[in-house]
């Protein structure tokens, strides 16, 4: 096979970008060859916008059983993505799957499962771990050059989303729709780099605010700390309604601090321990020798959702590696469920979490959910 034929189920906000990414020729390697999406304004759409090439069905089981592709992508509201992962997988598909991995990870964990029994690809959309400002981050604290992490802190708020974003789905931002607000719609991206640069942590304390600057059911507004095993702690803060927002990522460590804003990573770099300094010192208020600050050199390539789908069609024909692996889907998924939980009951929660106290929660949080009657729109990404 010279080309994954590759059938997207799903063609709203996410799946059309997607769909229109392909048809263009961005990803060499994939050839689009059918889309499904159960409105028929997103047929219309597809049947208006996408080659005649491209086979156009109702259902995703429907694409899934047509022998049309060879791999889908999975870009339907939160709660079906774990079902038509494991279906795909059990019909001889590979499989990409759009941020988040699920809602809650007692599903999550069971396509976890499920797709260890098929020898087919299973990949995350992370495209964020494509950005050369976090893979250098990865780089750096992982290596174990700057010593253990100390203190993690990242405001991410420059998610800034009006009301009328929220009104363009009768699903979106509702407990039964959307099974939660900014910590999984928007900061899926953001837990799994945390996690992915830093490890998990082993506690958490989080504030979630329903609904606090927009009309919505879920939270728009979030607060929350964290304990890693080595006792490092964090605070991780987020929100919709910032204007001017905030993205700054900051990591103490043992040897050195790094700072990542505005697409930059700046290094302090310590030349000696700092634990060893300070037990070392007879100086009261000596501090440990630091560099220079400077600028950390990146490779300077940011592919995005493009550069995960060429390792995804390169996974498939070549072997070569993934993104993200699905599996690791469940990662930044346990944090966002946990920092939801410790909410919910009003203390701090440990990991791995109770996941059955959780489906319990949101199980109650769905039943009381109203969904919206709104004229649906499709925004198309960064307009």
């Amino acid at each position: 096979m010279d080309k994954v034929r590759l059938g997207i189920i799903g063609v709203g906000n996410m799946g059309s970008g997607h769909s229109q990414n392909l048809v263009e020729g961005k990803v060499p390697e994939i050839e689009l060859t059918a889309v499904a999406d159960l409105k028929e304004n997103r047929r219309q759409w597809a049947k208006e916008n996408l080659p005649e090439t491209v086979k156009i069905y109702e259902t995703g089981e429907e694409l899934i059983e047509s022998g049309a592709c060879d791999a889908v992508l999975v870009a339907v509201p939160h709660y079906d993505h774990p079902k038509y992962v494991m279906q795909a997988l059990q019909h001889g598909l590979h499989v990409m799957c759009e941020k988040p991995a699920g809602v809650y990870t007692k599903q999550v964990r069971e396509m976890n499962e499920e797709a260890k029994k098929y020898d087919k690809v299973f990949a995350m959309m992370f495209n964020q771990r494509t950005n050369c400002v976090y893979r250098k981050m990865h780089e750096l604290v992982q290596s174990g050059e700057l010593g253990e992490i100390k203190r993690v802190n990242w405001i991410i708020t420059d998610w800034y989303r009006t009301q009328t974003y929220y009104n363009s789905g009768g699903w979106r931002a509702t407990w039964d729709g959307e099974g939660g607000g900014v910590l999984l719609n928007q900061c899926p991206h953001n837990l799994d780099l945390l996690q992915w640069i830093c490890g998990m942590p082993s506690k958490v304390r989080a504030f979630c605010h329903n609904g606090k600057w927009h009309d919505i059911e879920v939270e728009d507004d979030v607060t929350a700390y964290l304990e890693f095993p080595n006792g490092a702690t964090g605070v991780f803060v987020t929100t919709t309604a910032d204007a001017p927002g905030t993205n700054r990522l900051e990591i103490t460590l043992d040897r050195g601090k790094l700072v990542c804003e505005n697409d930059k990573v700046m290094l302090w770099k310590l030349k000696t321990s700092e634990k060893e300094h300070r037990f070392a010192s007879k100086q009261g208020f000596e501090k440990p020798e630091c560099e220079e600050m400077v600028e950390v050199e990146t490779d300077g390539q940011n592919e995005q959702h493009m550069g995960v789908l060429k390792a995804f069609a390169g996974r498939i024909l070549h072997g070569t590696p993934l993104t993200a692996e699905g599996y690791e889907g469940i990662n930044g998924l346990t944090l966002s469920n946990a920092m939801h939980l410790s909410s919910w009951l009003g203390h701090p929660v440990e990991l791995p979490i109770d996941e059955d106290l959780y489906l319990e929660k949101l199980t109650a949080l769905r039943a009381t959910s109203q969904k919206k009657e709104v004229e649906e729109v499709t925004f198309v990404q960064g307009k």
